[in-house]
């Protein structure tokens, strides 16, 4: 039996009928075609669906979609502006910050949701913050070079 559900996808409002036992990445993906977050493990240990709910990380696989009632969701495809690319986005994009792109989406949302909470991480709480996500094929050092780069970008663009 599917139950109504409301909340708000970067920046929509969603209003979805979901079965009690549905999690937030195959809702994300299913019924909202929204699939820039990936599905990976499905056990909460890759990282692959790392979305942002309430500005705070989680893995989409392991939360229940009923569990977002109310709730706040920020996915990949909400984090450009228009189109300009979030800075974290772009830094991905000049640093090479990607490979074969699967593991791109949940890196740079854990990414996003690591500057929002430490906006002047160092390269160690950077390897930290990201630990949770998987990466086959960068071997991370140009992930941290552009979550780096785009610390100092948004800084200076907050305090101009």
């Amino acid at each position: 039996m599917s139950h109504p559900l409301n909340l708000t996808i970067n920046g929509e409002p969603y209003a979805v009928h979901v079965e009690p036992y549905c999690s937030l990445l195959d809702m994300l993906r299913d019924q909202l075609q929204l699939t820039g977050t990936k599905k990976g493990c499905d056990e909460g240990d890759c990282g692959a669906c790392t979305v942002l709910m309430d500005g705070k990380t989680v893995t989409a696989c392991m939360v229940l979609a009923l569990e977002t009632r109310d709730r706040d969701i920020t996915t990949v495809e909400g984090l450009r502006q228009g189109s300009t690319l979030h800075p974290v986005q772009a830094a991905f994009v000049e640093y090479g910050g990607v490979q074969c792109g699967f593991c791109t989406p949940g890196l740079i949302m854990s990414a996003v949701g690591l500057l929002q909470e430490n906006p002047t991480p160092t390269e160690e709480e950077v390897r930290f913050g990201i630990g949770g996500n998987l990466c086959r094929c960068t071997g991370y050092s140009k992930v941290v070079q552009a979550i780096l780069k785009a610390a100092d970008t948004l800084r200076t663009t907050a305090s101009s």
